[in-house]
């Protein structure tokens, strides 16, 4: 590595590395050397991203690369990590203040003219927190992203309140949040720490990292992370107590700040966030299903949230992305949903794109496709994109599956909806009237479940599957036996599954409609019918089902609704709702109303 001497104790050097192509400088400041790397074009905006413990700069290594084709991006490893020096003697070299005073010798360095759009991760994060709440950064920070790391300052006032008026309620978010933070404890403990880090646990951290968080092992964490780690934990000693007990009451944001909380974080409760209004008055809220080391296991996602984030501010809209109902819970991740071109796989990619998800809208047929993908960006999907496919063959769905892999990533929410209906006795009903009912509403499912599910699976990170049965699952009728039989196993299939996944953070959903106002009916098929008389029953159905009226787009909540709160089964309509209370309570009854003839 070779550099030169520029202005201002700034030393200019080519990196290598995980962070290629990186411009790598020296900045000195406090007694300390911090290494700074910078990729991207320099005129555009800057995004500073601080690392947490026990990382270094690399742990970003994924999101800034995706960031650079944006942004001005800014990486350094904090002092005492990576390639950076420690100070001496290590206690009281790591407070707040001193680690402020780093940031902004490094904001001076690379952004002298602009303030920097700060993103930061676990204690990069918790000191993001600081710079983003003390009079002295102010102008010098546009916006804050937050994850996996509170401020000191208002997680002292969570405690305190909750201490000073306890209800069982807050007694359990206390205990539990102490439970999450045994790690804390440890790190305060003389000698033991830096002993295990240079010891067994340096040694197996990368290991316990790919085996619990599912972090890929692709050159991260880098060889400095015993001594990371063992400086670093004067990270919590030099502040953590202090904090905690004597918080300050000023500690409020002055930039608009995105807080992005994962839900499978084994060390940070969500509860934490649930004042944050109070200290941060322009606050967008982001939750992600998956674990703590999310720059690690979903780079794709946090770079749409950044990248969506930062262009709002830097156009006067500081809050980002969408302002549905459940924009918070679905914002930015990849929704599938089949049967995309109309009826309720219509109604529920809008619904999802509402909420600010990138929607794949598959169907059978391409222009139906683009029609629903093309309103899901007016609606407020970042992204969004056609594809052509019949569910029932398998190939093809292999295809679908490999290029939504390379092409958008791995599907967060994948909705099960392409369906077709078929009337008519279980003698008029042929062996090739089965296969085609069998190949869609349950072959369907399946390919959808075991292509786009296994992904979720070998991902790690949770995900949701959900399986649009319907309430003739347990409903039996004399004229629908082909149909209700897939729905029946489309509903089993799901609880199947959901007990499988349930292990891996993977929720599935069984959706069960009633009669819903869609075109199903103008497509529905009646074995034994001639065309005319076909032709006379369809039309008498879309008649039913247009008396009925019940909107598809209820039925699109009802989904969003049951993802956002991992619903197994979710009859939908009150006659799906009243046939599962029978088919549990009084099974006799809804045999007897099988026994009678429907007006079809």
């Amino acid at each position: 590595m070779t550099g030169v001497e520029g202005d201002g104790g700034v030393e200019a050097v080519e990196g290598a590395g995980l962070l290629q192509g990186g411009r790598e400088r020296r900045v000195r400041t406090g007694g300390v050397d911090l290494c700074v790397v910078e990729l991207g074009d320099p005129a555009a905006p800057t995004v500073v991203l601080v690392h947490g413990y026990p990382d270094s700069k690399e742990v970003w290594s994924q999101v800034a690369a995706r960031l650079a084709d944006r942004f001005h991006v800014v990486l350094y490893d904090v002092r005492g990590h990576g390639a950076s020096t420690a100070p001496e003697p290590l206690r009281g070299g790591f407070t707040l203040e001193k680690l402020t005073d780093d940031f902004l010798a490094v904001v001076a360095a690379v952004s002298p003219d602009r303030p920097v759009h700060l993103v930061g991760h676990d204690w990069g994060s918790v000191q993001s927190w600081e710079f983003v709440t003390v009079e002295r950064t102010e102008g010098r920070i546009a916006s804050f992203t937050s994850m996996s790391g509170p401020s000191l300052d208002h997680f002292g006032h969570w405690i305190d309140r909750r201490v000073k008026r306890p209800t069982p309620r807050r007694v359990g978010q206390l205990l539990g949040q102490g439970a999450k933070s045994w790690y804390v404890y440890a790190l305060h403990t003389p000698v033991l720490p830096e002993l295990a880090w240079r010891g067994p646990l340096g040694k197996r951290w990368p290991g316990l990292l790919e085996r619990f968080e599912r972090v890929p092992g692709d050159g991260y964490p880098t060889a400095s992370l015993p001594d990371d780690a063992a400086n670093g934990a004067w990270l919590y000693r030099d502040n953590v107590r202090r904090r905690l007990l004597h918080p300050r009451p000023d500690a409020y944001a002055h930039a608009p700040v995105q807080l992005i909380t994962p839900l499978g974080d084994a060390f940070l409760s969500e509860r934490l966030y649930d004042d944050l209004e109070r200290w941060a008055p322009q606050l967008t809220r982001r939750t992600l299903p998956a674990k703590h080391w999310i720059p690690r296991s979903r780079p794709e996602q946090l770079t749409a949230w950044i990248t969506e984030f930062v262009t709002g501010v830097e156009g006067g809209r500081p809050r980002a992305g969408a302002t549905g109902r459940y924009a918070e819970r679905f914002g930015g991740q990849l929704v599938l949903v089949t049967g995309a071109g109309s009826g309720i796989g219509r109604a529920t990619a809008h619904a999802f794109a509402e909420a600010g998800a990138r929607v794949v809208a598959v169907d059978r047929d391409a222009e139906s496709a683009a029609r629903t993908a093309e309103m899901a960006r007016l609606i407020g999907a970042p992204d969004a994109w056609a594809e052509t496919v019949d569910v029932s063959d398998e190939q093809a769905m292999e295809k679908l599956a490999e290029k939504v892999d390379s092409a958008y990533g791995v599907v967060d929410v994948l909705v099960n909806n392409a369906g077709t209906g078929l009337a008519g006795s279980f003698f008029a009903t042929t062996p090739e009237d089965w296969r085609k009912v069998l190949d869609v509403n349950l072959w369907g499912v399946i390919h959808g479940c075991r292509l786009f599910g296994r992904r979720m699976a070998e991902r790690g990170q949770g995900g949701h599957i959900v399986n649009i049965a319907s309430a003739a699952a347990f409903q039996p009728s004399k004229v629908l036996p082909a149909y209700s039989t897939t729905k029946a196993a489309v509903l089993m299939l799901s609880e199947c599954l959901r007990a499988e996944l349930a292990g891996q953070g993977i929720g599935v959903t069984a959706i069960c409609p009633g009669f819903v106002n869609t075109n199903i009916t103008a497509t529905a098929r009646f074995a034994g019918a001639g065309p005319e008389e076909e032709k006379r029953r369809r039309k008498r159905s879309a008649r039913l089902y247009g008396w009925r009226n019940y909107p598809p787009e209820k039925v699109a909540d009802a989904i969003l609704r049951a993802v956002a709160r991992n619903d197994a089964v979710v009859p939908v309509t009150p006659e799906a709702r009243g046939a599962r209370a029978l088919s549990r309570l009084m099974p006799g009854a809804l045999r007897a109303v099988a026994r009678l003839q429907p007006p079809l």
